[in-house]
């Protein structure tokens, strides 16, 4: 199974077995999420592993994106991960258990709960960073007047992953006899795209191209992060070959300025169908004209032909 040079193997940010059953996962993630969590252990170390144990559960937590982790690693989910809406349905309720445990271990005074707010971007919002606006309903409190909804400016920096989580910190439940509040726990969950796909700090899309464009060559339009651009492809480029386009992928680092990631483009030499008789013509002539296809304009071709001939004469 490939892994991500610097990202740690997800079993192994839980700490269990790659066969551990779902009572294992939650167990392993509370445990974590208990000792990492920012109100309970604060620094910049127990923020970043309190971030890894959530993504990690997020996606070992539902069974299908479990399944494509095992099967091809970190390639296999990520930001057009189409079961993750299963992961943070778990990683919340695994929230709403742990702190409600610690609530009732409490006496007296008690901290208010942490709330939680699923934001959905766009692939380009999470990929170059934007601000969102949402509004928090306030949980009900029959002892008390009706709060009124609550408007928050949420920032998504420059290469978000799928599964953050943004922290606005004493935005939750009102504490208890003068406790202090809850935090409000913002998880970013990145839209599928219908072109561009996320593989680490590159992007990657398909092209399709004309079978005469292929042969011939051509100037093609490329989408990218930043708009569409304009690529050359050579003549006689064979369909799935991958051209890279570099700094136009992922920023890798907070600044719009920093050093991104590339964009890998995959082109795909879509065959003609439904030929009008003028076209149906043209590639007959062109047929015959090659002899059938095993001469020197198809080299594949041709060196396939040799080595099949070289086999039965043996």
């Amino acid at each position: 199974m490939a892994q991500r040079r610097g990202k740690r193997d997800y079993y192994e940010v839980l700490g269990v077995p790659r066969d551990a059953d779902e009572a294992e996962l939650k167990r392993a993630f509370r445990e974590l999420a208990r000792k990492f969590h920012p109100d309970i252990n604060p620094g910049q170390h127990a923020e970043d592993r309190f971030k890894e144990a959530n993504e990690a559960y997020a996606v070992l937590s539902d069974a299908k994106a479990r399944a494509r982790y095992d099967r091809y690693g970190f390639a296999g989910v990520g930001a057009a991960d189409a079961a993750a809406a299963g992961g943070f349905q778990n990683v919340a309720q695994a929230f709403d258990e742990l702190f409600g445990d610690l609530i009732k271990r409490r006496r007296g005074k008690r901290r208010g709960r942490d709330l939680r707010y699923t934001l959905e971007v766009s692939f380009q919002e999470a990929a170059l960073g934007c601000k969102k606006s949402i509004v928090v309903q306030a949980p009900r409190d029959p002892s008390g007047p009706p709060e009124k909804p609550r408007t928050f400016e949420v920032v998504i920096p420059p290469g978000t992953k799928d599964a953050a989580v943004r922290m606005i910190r004493g935005e939750g439940e009102t504490g208890k006899n003068g406790a202090p509040p809850g935090d409000l726990h913002v998880i970013v969950r990145v839209l599928e795209h219908p072109i561009f796909r996320r593989e680490g700090f590159d992007v990657w899309c398909e092209v399709p191209v004309s079978f005469s464009q292929a042969a011939l060559g051509a100037v093609i339009e490329v989408p990218t992060l930043d708009g569409v651009v304009k690529m050359r492809i050579p003549e006689g480029v064979q369909s799935g070959r991958v051209f890279r386009m570099a700094g136009r992928g992922i920023p890798k680092t907070p600044s719009k300025e920093g050093p991104r990631g590339d964009q890998r483009v995959r082109v795909v030499v879509e065959t003609p169908s439904n030929l009008s008789p003028r076209q149906r013509e043209l590639f007959e002539e062109l047929g015959r004209a090659s002899g059938g296809g095993a001469d020197i304009a198809y080299p594949r071709k041709q060196t396939f032909v040799d080595r099949l001939r070289s086999l039965f004469k043996e």
